[in-house]
C-alpha cells in the first residue's frame, strides 16, 4: 500500500512539473513579446497644472501646437530610440513651441520638458490597448503638473496629424511589431490573466529592486 502512494505521489509530482514547465514556457514567452512591446513603443505625455477647465484646455493647446509643429522631427525614426533621439535634439524647439501657446493665453506657468521611462497605466487607443508598464516617453509638464494628464504614442507615429486609421497605419510598419504582438495590443481581454500575472510579478520586483 505504501508502495502505491508513493507511486501515485511520484506520479502526481511529474504530472506538476510537467504542468509547471509547460506554463512557464509559455508564459516566459508572453512576457518577452510584453516586453517587446514597451520597448518598442515611444511616448508623448502631457500633464496639465491643474484639473480646472482652463488649465485642461491649455494643456490641449500645448498638444495641438506640438503635433502640429514637430511631426517632421520623427519622419525618418525607425525605433523608440531614434525617436526619443530626435525629440532630445529638438528639445528646445518643442519647449519653445510649448511656452509659446502658454504665453499666448495670458498664462505665465513654467514648461519642463524632458526625456524619461515612466509607468504607464493600461490605456485604450483608438482600436488597440497599450499595457500597462515602463515606457520611454517625452513628457511636458505644465506648472505645477497636478492636473489630468494627455498622452499618445509618438512611435510608431499613432498620435500625429497625418495618422486616421490605426489598423491600416499598424500594418504598413512591416516589422515593428510581430503578429503576437499585435494580436496583444488588439485583443488585450484574450491576455488579461497573463497581464495579471505579469503586472504582479513587475510590482514585486520593483519592491525587491527599489
Amino acid at each position: 500500500m505504501k508502495d502505491k502512494i508513493m507511486k501515485k505521489q511520484a506520479e502526481l509530482a511529474l504530472l506538476l512539473g510537467m504542468a509547471a514547465s509547460v506554463f512557464c514556457a509559455g508564459f516566459c514567452g508572453f512576457a518577452e513579446d510584453y516586453s517587446d512591446i514597451t520597448d518598442t513603443v515611444f511616448r508623448l505625455h502631457i500633464l496639465a497644472n491643474s484639473d480646472s477647465e482652463a488649465d485642461q484646455q491649455l494643456k490641449l493647446k500645448v498638444r495641438d501646437a506640438v503635433l502640429e509643429n514637430c511631426s517632421y522631427i520623427f519622419e525618418d525614426t525607425g525605433s523608440a530610440g531614434e525617436a526619443a533621439a530626435a525629440a532630445e535634439k529638438h528639445m528646445e524647439e518643442i519647449q519653445s513651441i510649448a511656452e509659446q501657446v502658454i504665453s499666448e493665453n495670458g498664462a505665465d506657468y513654467p514648461v519642463r520638458c524632458r526625456i524619461t521611462e515612466m509607468e504607464f497605466d493600461k490605456r485604450v487607443y483608438d482600436s488597440i490597448t497599450m499595457p500597462a508598464g515602463n515606457y520611454l516617453a517625452l513628457r511636458i509638464t505644465i506648472g505645477n503638473a497636478e492636473g489630468k494628464n494627455w498622452w499618445c504614442v509618438m512611435f510608431p507615429p499613432l498620435c500625429l496629424p497625418a495618422v486616421t486609421n490605426t489598423d491600416e497605419f499598424l500594418e504598413e510598419l512591416d516589422g515593428v511589431f510581430t503578429e503576437e504582438e499585435l494580436d496583444m495590443l488588439r485583443n488585450p481581454e484574450n491576455y488579461e490573466c497573463r497581464f495579471y500575472f505579469l503586472e504582479l510579478y513587475e510590482k514585486i520586483r520593483n519592491k525587491i529592486c527599489a
